[in-house]
């Protein structure tokens, strides 16, 4: 590996420095192919310390690929929300379902690559985390330790540029004997060491090895571009009557978020409802490289029958349908308010 005088010698860093360190995680306190899928699924984009209480409710409702098949995707949605991203889950249920209609798991990354919603990196990750098998896993995290590692200043317009160069890379440093402890071991350095910003050399197991540390500013690695932010705005409609909450379905078209229930978009009322101009509430997240920043005003329901997408949901069964995480959250504050 270019830049780096004793592969070996940094390999055998890493391990002992994991051996030590590694968090202990329910995934790995019980490994199997199945929950090692469903960790890799869930921790796409998300904090391990969120994903932990999801991934242990899960496993209790859904503990194997039987289970999960069998459920409705009603079902699996409900569990999921709160964790953002839902393709992510709806990828996760069709995989579970050609797993069983295959009659049982992969045994290879070339396999597993051949079912839906399996990209290169998942497929790696469980082939060598779960099965030994001897490939690399490169995310963001491992490009990250390796650049730093070899001292590398190039510029990528994006990260899956970054991720595609260091593939080469990241097969070199490879532990053939440890596949799955190697990768995990430099992804857990990578999230919880060698940060984006601001890397913690100081008690980095690999520092007298990196390139990037000896030349003083190992933060400014990897050199890879951002996309622009995107602003966006809408307005939402809280429109209450009966004990009665509207909602709509399928996530006002995004296909991110269908089956899920949100508060509907003014635009999409019935023309004959009354709209009152003045936001009461206004909250911005983001998605992605969106920013979104969502108005709430009241709306007045008048007769006539609902547009398609709409429905009426007593605030009594609010905590069994699949509603939209941010959703929950601002239904349950102003309920708050008004309340109080």
């Amino acid at each position: 590996m270019e830049g780096i005088e004793s592969v070996e010698e940094v390999r055998a860093a890493l391990r002992a420095w994991f051996d030590r360190e590694a968090r202990d995680l329910p995934w790995r306190r019980e490994r199997s192919v199945y929950r090692t899928v469903v960790s890799e699924f869930m921790l796409q984009q998300t904090r391990v310390a969120t994903v932990v209480p999801y991934f242990e409710r899960w496993m209790e409702r859904f503990p194997d690929w039987e289970t999960l098949a069998a459920a409705t995707e009603e079902e699996v949605l409900q569990l999921w929300q709160g964790l953002g991203y839902y393709a992510r889950v709806r990828r996760l249920h069709s995989l579970a379902r050609a797993v069983r209609d295959r009659g049982g798991e992969p045994a290879s990354e070339a396999e597993w690559l051949e079912l839906p919603g399996i990209g290169p990196y998942t497929a790696a990750a469980v082939a060598s985390l779960a099965q030994g098998e001897p490939v690399a896993v490169v995310d963001g995290n491992v490009v990250r330790v390796l650049a730093r590692l070899c001292g590398d200043r190039r510029h990528w317009k994006n990260s899956g540029a970054a991720v595609a160069d260091y593939r080469a890379v990241a097969d070199q440093f490879l532990d053939r004997e440890h596949p799955g402890r190697h990768n995990e071991a430099l992804m857990e350095l990578g999230a919880t060491v060698c940060l984006p910003g601001n890397p913690l050399c100081t008690v980095c197991p690999l520092v007298d090895h990196c390139r990037g540390a000896a030349e003083g500013d190992p933060g400014s690695i990897p050199r890879i571009g951002r996309a622009k932010t995107v602003e966006r705005e809408l307005y939402r409609a809280w429109a209450f009557r009966h004990g009665e909450l509207l909602l709509a379905e399928g996530g006002s078209g995004e296909g991110r978020l269908e089956g899920l229930l949100e508060l509907p978009t003014v635009d999409g009322l019935p023309r004959n409802w009354k709209v009152h101009p003045e936001p009461f509430a206004k909250r911005v997240r983001g998605i992605g490289r969106e920013r979104i920043t969502e108005w709430i005003v009241t709306v007045e329901p008048a007769k006539g029958r609902l547009c398609k997408g709409l429905r009426w949901v007593p605030l009594h069964e609010l905590d069994e349908v699949a509603l939209s995480g941010p959703h929950r959250r601002w239904i349950r504050e102003i309920l708050g308010m008004e309340r109080g």
